[in-house]
């Protein structure tokens, strides 16, 4: 009876393994068969991503996925990939990641443990800090000055959680406005229905300068959070992510990554030393 019972164990325990195999993704291959791959951008978050002229993305992470997807094309042996670029706010493109919609996601998409639950992320490729857009005129000098006060917020966002803890920390009583994307907060800002729009730094500031008046925003000092990006791969499946890692690491080594930030952030200065030392500790030798 025991071997009996043993035997069934094995079996089941096999079936489970083999049953786990089929389920994990093989996106290379996906990529492959289909002459195409489908990424995930953010249509707003100049200069990561955004939507450019002619209706095409363009930006910082962008430049990076450009070269991610040559080194996937030649992976899987087709050097000319169809290239499906699909728009999505933060949480939309971590669900295209996790249901399978997108192979790949290219924005400013921050690392958390609660996202990974969902889906595996490729090496950094940036770090930010998470602040707080005002009106340049406004009395509001740092995050205490906000008690009382309307502040936007951007809907699934990691700045949204964040946002709630640092408030209750610091004893800060202000109203929530939860809204779709980075132009809705702008609107609002401007026309005085918030005083505050809470985001990544300098996403807030890619927004203000494309707007009528850049002059009348300023950005408080304060970091609200620290925000690792990183790219959204499909969860489980080690063998996208090292092709990912692969072309990342080509960036950083080779020098290119000096032209692609200079292209998008060179107004703001040189990398700073957190960043610099981020590219050298996410180039993975061979």
């Amino acid at each position: 009876m025991k071997s009996t019972v043993l035997a069934v164990v094995v079996a089941l325990s096999l079936i489970a393994t083999g049953a786990v195999a089929q389920r994990a993704p093989d996106t290379l291959a996906k990529i492959k068969a289909a002459k195409a791959i489908n990424v995930a951008f953010s249509g707003d978050s100049l200069p990561f991503s955004f939507v450019a002229e002619g209706n095409k993305p363009a930006g910082y992470s962008i430049d990076l996925c450009q070269r991610v997807i040559a080194g996937i094309g030649q992976a899987v042996g087709e050097p000319n990939l169809k290239v499906n670029w699909i728009v999505g706010t933060a949480a939309e493109r971590v669900q295209m990641v996790a249901s399978g919609k997108a192979d790949l996601d290219c924005a400013n998409t921050t690392v958390t443990l609660t996202r990974l639950k969902e889906v595996d992320f490729s090496n950094l490729i940036f770090v930010d800090g998470g602040g707080f857009l005002v009106a340049a005129n406004a009395p509001i000098n740092r995050f205490t000055d906000l008690n009382g006060k309307k502040v936007a917020v951007i809907k699934g966002t990691t700045t949204e959680k964040r946002l709630a803890e640092a408030m209750k920390s610091h004893l800060v009583n202000a109203q929530i406005t939860t809204i779709s994307d980075g132009s809705e907060g702008v609107a609002l800002l401007t026309s005085g229905a918030v005083d505050a729009f809470a985001g990544d730094k300098i996403k807030l500031i890619g927004l203000a300068a494309q707007a009528k008046d850049p002059d009348q925003f300023g950005l408080l000092m304060e970091d609200l959070s620290f925000e690792p990006y990183a790219m959204a791969l499909p969860r489980g499946d080690p063998a996208m992510r090292l092709e990912v890692n692969k072309a990342l690491t080509k960036v950083y080594v080779s020098g290119d990554i000096d032209g692609i930030f200079r292209q998008w952030l060179g107004k703001l200065g040189r990398p700073s030393g957190l960043l610099a030392a981020m590219y050298l500790l996410n180039a993975i030798p061979e």
